[in-house]
């Protein structure tokens, strides 16, 4: 139902754009956001957007990383510019709506910084 890509392996200080789109049976769409899990740690927002378009981001990523939604299309974008050796993990996307408790999660992608 929530359809993710846009990973790959990219050289340090290189970008990458994330998308996620949400299928047609995924209605009032509240909040769409992105988090991450690296190898060995735990899940961890990186971004997330609300349906007035507020934003929030994690500190240290506030910059580098900007998120995006289209409502039309009941997609996330999250553009990822000078990525680091630490961004290395599987970003998932994740969607709440206003009419069901548990949130959506996308199925993720591998997004790997290396030289």
């Amino acid at each position: 139902q929530l359809q993710a890509s846009g990973g790959g392996r990219v050289q340090p200080g290189g970008s990458l754009r994330l998308s996620c789109a949400a299928s047609g049976s995924i209605f009032s769409i509240n909040v769409m956001g992105w988090y991450r899990q690296a190898p060995g740690k735990q899940r961890e927002l990186v971004a997330q957007i609300d349906s007035g378009g507020t934003k929030t981001y994690v500190g240290s990523l506030k910059g580098r990383f900007t998120i995006s939604r289209d409502n039309a299309k009941s997609a996330v974008y999250l553009q990822m510019n000078s990525l680091e050796s630490d961004d290395t993990a599987v970003y998932y996307c994740r969607v709440t709506t206003q009419d069901r408790t548990e949130p959506y999660w996308g199925q993720g992608t591998l997004v790997t910084v290396s030289s």
